[in-house]
C-alpha cells in the first residue's frame, strides 16, 4: 500500500484549484483531475486522509464510465499523459485522469432510490423531499415506489450544500438544460442500481455532476456512483426501519455524530481504527464492483 496523497505537489503543473477531494491541474487542452485521499463529512474536509482512497474512488469511477457509455458521453480522454506529468507518475498512478474541459452545472443532480439521510429528515418534517411529496407511512431507508431526482446546490468545502426544488432547478439553469440533466441522472442511476444489485449492492442513492462542452453536449464528469458520491448498502443484511450497514462514508458520518461534533470547521482528527475502517468499506465496494482491486492500492 502506498503512502496516503493528503494534498498534491506539482510545480511543474498548473494548479486550478482544489476540491473537497480533487485537485485539479489546467494542461491546456485538458484537465489532469488527480483523486487524493481526503475525505470530506457534512461538507468539511477531515484532518485526516483514508490511504488509497483516491485511488479506489478513480478505479470506480472508471468502471462505471465504461458502463454508462451507451447512455452518456463521460469527460475521460483515453491517452498518454503529457510529458510534464512524467515526473509525478508514481503519485498519480491509479488516481489521476486525463480529462476534457467542460462549464460544470452549477448543481449537483442527486437520485435518491430509497428513503434515507437528509431525504429522510426532510420527509419527516413535512411530507416531501425537495418539493416532491411522498405517500405517508414510509419506514426509513425504505424502497421508493420510483426513483427521486432532488437536486442540490454546489458550495465550495465549509459550506453546506443545500437541497433545491425542480423549478428553482429550471430558475438557475433553464429548463432544457435541467429537463436533460434530470434525464439523465435518472438512467444512469437506475441503470447502475440494477448493475449493482447483481454484485450484492444496493445503492440508494447518489450523485452526479455534469458539464457542458463548446458545442452545449452535456457530459458526465468529476465521478459516477463511488462511496464518496452514493450510499451502498449489502444486499444480504438490507432491513428497511432504521439505518443500514454500508460501504460507503456513512461509517465515519456516525462516528462524527457519536462524539457530537458540531459538523462546523475545523473537524476532528479520526482515530486508527476509524480510518481503517473506512478504507476496508471503501475496499470491499471496489471488490464488489469490478472483482479485483490493484495491489498499489
Amino acid at each position: 500500500m502506498a503512502d496516503a496523497v493528503f494534498e498534491t505537489d506539482f510545480p511543474d503543473l498548473k494548479l486550478l484549484k482544489r476540491g473537497k477531494v480533487r485537485d485539479l491541474y489546467d494542461l491546456g487542452d485538458a484537465l489532469l483531475m488527480v483523486a487524493t485521499d481526503r475525505i470530506s463529512a457534512y461538507d468539511v474536509v477531515m484532518p485526516d486522509p483514508i490511504p488509497g482512497k483516491g485511488a479506489i474512488l478513480t478505479q470506480i469511477s472508471l468502471f462505471w464510465f465504461s458502463v454508462m457509455e451507451p447512455l452518456v458521453e463521460n469527460h475521460l480522454i483515453v491517452a498518454d499523459f503529457p510529458a510534464e506529468c512524467r515526473p509525478y507518475a508514481d503519485t498519480l498512478r491509479g488516481r489521476s485522469m486525463l480529462v476534457k474541459k467542460t462549464r460544470p452545472l452549477p448543481i449537483e443532480c442527486v437520485v435518491r432510490g430509497y428513503i434515507t439521510g437528509s431525504g429522510w429528515q426532510s420527509y419527516l418534517q413535512g411530507g416531501s423531499v425537495c418539493g416532491l411529496v411522498l405517500p405517508p407511512g414510509l419506514a426509513e431507508s425504505g424502497q421508493l415506489i420510483e426513483p427521486l431526482f432532488t437536486p442540490s446546490t454546489k458550495e465550495e468545502a465549509g459550506a453546506h450544500d443545500i437541497n433545491i426544488d425542480f423549478e428553482e432547478t429550471v430558475r438557475r439553469i433553464g429548463r432544457p438544460l435541467a429537463e436533460k440533466a434530470r434525464n439523465l441522472s435518472m438512467a444512469i442511476y437506475c441503470r447502475g442500481a440494477e448493475l449493482a444489485l447483481e454484485k450484492g449492492i444496493i445503492i440508494a442513492d447518489t450523485k452526479f455532476e455534469f458539464g457542458q462542452a463548446e458545442d452545449g453536449r452535456l457530459i458526465l464528469i468529476d465521478e459516477a456512483l463511488t462511496p464518496d458520491s452514493s450510499r451502498f448498502w449489502p444486499v444480504d443484511s438490507y432491513r428497511p426501519g432504521g439505518g443500514q450497514p454500508s460501504f460507503d462514508k456513512q461509517y465515519l458520518r456516525d462516528y462524527l455524530t457519536s462524539i457530537k461534533w458540531n459538523k462546523r470547521p475545523p473537524a476532528p482528527r479520526l482515530p486508527e481504527a476509524v480510518i481503517a475502517n473506512t478504507r476496508e468499506k471503501y475496499l470491499e465496494a471496489l471488490r464488489r464492483l469490478t472483482g479485483t482491486a490493484p495491489d498499489y492500492i
